[in-house]
Formats: C-alpha cells, sequence, structure tokens
C-alpha cells in the first residue's frame, strides 16, 4: 500500500472513530415508554441516531426500551435520581404526580389532527407551559411530538355524538371514561389485551384503542366493521426530556441541535404514522365489509364541547391542572376550534 494510500485509510478511520460512541463528549442514557420491537421505538432510536451524526459524535444517545431501569410512570424520578438522562415518554403517564400531565397529555377530544397539537406546543403555549411544570422535577423539557389520532373501532355505524348515546365502550379509566359517559356512552373497563375478544363475542359494542393501521394489523377492523377514522377522541404528547442539570452543562450549539432535532423528530414520528394509516385506510375500503366513517367539523366541535366539561371538572384537581385548563382552552376558543 502507498504512503497516499495509507494516508487516506488513516484519515477515514480517524473520521469513524470521531463519531463513534466512544468519542463522544456527552453520553447519556435516555428510557422510552415503547417496547423495542414498536415502530415508535424504532422511529426514536432513529431520531437518537441522527443526533449522533449531527451533533459530530459529540453526543451519543443509549436510548433503551421501556422498563429497562424504571416502570413507564416512574422516568421522572429516574431522571431526578441522576439514574436516567432523560426519556422518550407519553406525557399522561405522570398524572399521578399532578393531574396537570394527565390533563396536557391528553385532551381528551381536543384535537382532530397531529398539526393542531404541534401547533399548540410550539406555536401556542405548550411548551413553556410543560417547561413550567417539568422545572420541580429538575426536568428540562426539549420537545413534544404525538403518535397520530387513534382510531375508534366499533362494531354499529357511527356518524357523530348522538351514536355514542348508550354504546357499550372500552375506554380507560379516568378523564377518558368521564369524556366518554358525559356523550351518553357507557364506558366499561377492559385490558388492552382482552378488547379483540370483547369485540368479537358482543361483550362490548367499541373501543378506544389506538391508531388504524395497528388496528388493521391485529384484525380489528374485521370484527368492528365500522371504524371511525380519523378518531375524534384521543392524541397523546410525547415528549423527549431530559436532566436540567446535564442540560445546562450543554455547549449553546449542541443545546440548539437538539431542540431542532426534536422538532424534526416530530414531523418523522408523525408522518411515518400518517404514511402507515393511510396504507391502512386503503386495505380496509378496499373490503366491502368494512365501512371507515369520517366525523365532520361539527360533530367533532359537538364532542370537544362535551369533553369541555370535563376539562373543567379535571382542572379543578391541582392549580397546574386549571393551568393547562386556561391555556388550552384559549388557544381552542382562539382558532375557532370550541
Amino acid at each position: 500500500m502507498s504512503k497516499f494510500s495509507t494516508a487516506l485509510l488513516s484519515t477515514a478511520l480517524a473520521g469513524v472513530l470521531s463519531t463513534s460512541a466512544f468519542a463522544a463528549d456527552y453520553k447519556f442514557k435516555f428510557q422510552s415508554s415503547d417496547p423495542a420491537g414498536d415502530k415508535n421505538f424504532q422511529v426514536q432510536k432513529e431520531w437518537a441516531e441522527r443526533v449522533e451524526v449531527m451533533t459530530g459524535g459529540r453526543v451519543h444517545i443509549d436510548l433503551l426500551p421501556v422498563g429497562s431501569v424504571f416502570k413507564h410512570t416512574e422516568t421522572l424520578d429516574g431522571i431526578k435520581l441522576g439514574i436516567l438522562d432523560g426519556h422518550i415518554t407519553a406525557t399522561e403517564f405522570f398524572s399521578g404526580k399532578d393531574p396537570a400531565f394527565g390533563l396536557i397529555g391528553n385532551t381528551v377530544g381536543a384535537w382532530s389532527s397531529t398539526q393542531q397539537l404541534l401547533q399548540y406546543v410550539n406555536y401556542g403555549g405548550g411548551f413553556e407551559l410543560m417547561t413550567e411544570l417539568y422545572a420541580p422535577y429538575g426536568v428540562k423539557f426539549i420537545g413534544g411530538s404525538t403518535t397520530g389520532v387513534e382510531s375508534f373501532v366499533s362494531r354499529v355505524p357511527l356518524n357523530g355524538v348522538e351514536d355514542l348515546k348508550g354504546l357499550k365502550l372500552r375506554a380507560p379509566e379516568g378523564l377518558v371514561q368521564k369524556v366518554f359517559a358525559a356523550a351518553g356512552a357507557a364506558p366499561v373497563n377492559l385490558p388492552g389485551s382482552e378488547v379483540f375478544t370483547g369485540l368479537s363475542k358482543g361483550v362490548i359494542d367499541a373501543a378506544d384503542y389506538t391508531v388504524f393501521s395497528t388496528n388493521q394489523k391485529a384484525g380489528m377492523n374485521d370484527i368492528a366493521t365500522h371504524p371511525v377514522q380519523p378518531g375524534f377522541h384521543s392524541l397523546p404528547l410525547i415528549d423527549i426530556s431530559m436532566s436540567q442539570k446535564k442540560w445546562d452543562k450543554l455547549p449553546a450549539d449542541i443545546q440548539e441541535i437538539l431542540t431542532v432535532s426534536v422538532r424534526d423528530f416530530a414531523k418523522d414520528m408523525t408522518t411515518q404514522l400518517r404514511i402507515a394509516d393511510q396504507i391502512a385506510v386503503k386495505a380496509a375500503q378496499e373490503n366491502p365489509n368494512i365501512t371507515v366513517h369520517d366525523w365532520s367539523a361539527e360533530e367533532r366541535k359537538k364532542f370537544r364541547a362535551i369533553a369541555r366539561t370535563q376539562w373543567e371538572a379535571f382542572a379543578k384537581s391541582s392549580p397546574n391542572a386549571q393551568k393547562v385548563y386556561d391555556s388550552i382552552t384559549n388557544y381552542l376558543e382562539a382558532n375557532g376550534l370550541l
């Protein structure tokens, strides 16, 4: 090998090593609220890898799947204790610490699209509010994302609020059940693992479950042939956050890179899941036995108005929950969504 070739090889190797985890100036351990095999987790891993490239190898994030170190409801404690450096999680998981996290984490019925939620977070006051809510825990809110507006699986036609009356449906305990009950439905407790069986046997007529593509893949739409897509009820806030102390030690350029990277992550996550949903919807529409229902803007507003009565009651749970209620309702009113 010539001296010139040797020099080129050395330069190439140096470049590889400079962007490897071993050369990182800042190594962080983040825990996700999703399992390793989930598509959400794969998108999150891609984000962590991009951060390493964007920072020229100065930052390496070791992303762990749900439950690796702490339960999904305990990662705030893990960051506060210094065992975890950060997390990617659904904000609503911390409603046990403050109901405000439950209300901002999943404001049932508030959002009809991912863009509405992301606009609120980035430009409508959500970012500042999350920063305030996390401050007592020593956690820095880097930015927010979401997944997709969840579909609604149903064995019977649902074209609006009136059709919810008397509907026996599965919904998570707490705010979600209260909103559906206020709309006239009859919510029941049922683990996610029993939704398919409950629908197939007629134990329930409908279910708040997850996004359309996941429902379609699981065969939900084959037994509950009247899905509502996009859904009208659930859109969770996903946050990427880290230790405030460790954030404060980062150079300004890395802080800016992380901030911008989360905005890119939000676009990546919502776009990939929307594409998966579009493919799944097309497949469902080609099945003559499945009817996909899409609620009108007017019906969505009706449901949102009912939901607001329950947000208002929930807001009384804590001073911070009241702040969330005021912030979100002011935003919705200003944008003609209430």
